[in-house]
């Protein structure tokens, strides 16, 4: 999972959904309100996505999302699968994946799955904190998320976590035992989704009446980067931060929808290098009125941060006239070296 494939996104907004979780709208994220797909629509919708694939992404899959996709019944599922699984006998796309809550991932429900060409699973996890799935009413537990880890993996499907900050009754604490119980379960990649009042859903009827308050974009980004920072620490893959820009999710005026950012995970990703660039300067102050900052050209822009708020909050708080970026290929794309000849080199993922 370390190359990420080419995705082609199939919306199946709330299908084999059980119920609507308190913090649920997925037809506002998709911008869909038609659960399921025909047939000859999901070969339109394939083939009209895959044009825009890049020649320089390895492999593609077809991903079933915005359900429950296991919860579907059989003979959508199947029906849903086989067509996809054409594009893969032809050559087009080399597999398929899908979301899917815990609780429907059973031994009679693989056994459907196992014929076709299935090569990741999303797991749903939100949380590993009984009373936070509890008030999110989720209707599942933990020990579902575990042992649904533990039946993909053991079929040999690459295994995805679905985590989410700030959930009703989370904390710092019990969002970072969440991070630690998920490490032990091993999983190949994970997204983390700030928790977003979307219109229609439980959540903003608690929004409206002072029974629920988002996270302020800060937090949220504070948050999602302990995490990060975690998960990077046992070398499990954080493949997104932040849901996709989509119609409904744009705030509305006085809508309190939350912290959306349409670039929510560049924003976690520029807080690092800023902490990375503090806390390497807090032991090693290079002298002179220009400070000089080497990263590999891939992050320059997380470096600088948005509107190159980090260069300005770095010249103003440490005393420097001028701060200067310079590109260096031969860096991980996770460090950042301080200084000119002399230097100390921090990473991203440290503890600052």
């Amino acid at each position: 999972m370390s190359r990420r494939p080419f995705i082609v996104p199939v919306f199946i907004p709330h299908a084999g959904c059980p119920h609507r979780c308190v913090f649920c709208n997925q037809s506002a994220v998709t911008g869909s309100a038609q659960p399921t797909p025909t047939p000859a629509e999901l070969r339109g919708r394939v083939a009209a996505f895959l044009k825009f694939r890049s020649r320089r992404r390895e492999g593609s899959q077809i991903a079933f999302f915005g359900g429950n996709f296991l919860g579907v019944a059989p003979e959508t599922l199947e029906e849903l699968l086989a067509e996809a699984a054409g594009f893969v006998a032809a050559g087009t796309v080399d597999g398929i994946r899908f979301s899917t809550r815990p609780d429907t991932v059973t031994p009679a429900r693989l056994r459907l799955i196992e014929p076709f060409p299935v090569r990741a699973v999303e797991l749903g996890v939100q949380s590993m904190d009984p009373e936070v799935l509890a008030r999110s009413q989720r209707g599942h537990t933990p020990e579902h998320t575990a042992d649904a880890t533990r039946l993909l993996k053991g079929r040999g499907y690459a295994v995805g976590h679905q985590l989410m900050v700030g959930l009703p009754a989370d904390t710092e604490e019990s969002l970072l035992a969440t991070g630690r119980r998920v490490i032990a379960l091993k999983p190949d990649f994970i997204r983390i989704y700030p928790t977003l009042v979307l219109p229609g859903t439980p959540l903003e009827e608690w929004y409206r009446r002072g029974l629920y308050s988002p996270l302020t974009l800060a937090a949220a980004v504070g948050l999602t980067l302990k995490l990060y920072r975690l998960f990077q620490a046992h070398a499990i893959p954080v493949i997104r931060m932040g849901l996709q820009a989509g119609e409904g999710l744009q705030p509305r005026q006085g809508d309190g929808a939350g912290p959306y950012h349409p670039a929510f995970g560049h924003l976690v990703l520029c807080a690092a290098f800023r902490d990375a660039v503090r806390g390497a300067l807090g032991s090693f102050r290079p002298p002179g009125p220009i400070l000089r900052l080497h990263v590999h050209p891939r992050s320059i822009s997380r470096l600088r941060g948005l509107n190159n708020t980090t260069i300005e909050e770095i010249q103003e708080r440490f005393g420097y006239t001028q701060v200067a970026v310079c590109a260096e290929p031969a860096f991980a794309p996770d460090l950042v070296g301080v200084g000119g000849t002399e230097r100390v080199v921090s990473t991203i993922t440290g503890p600052f």
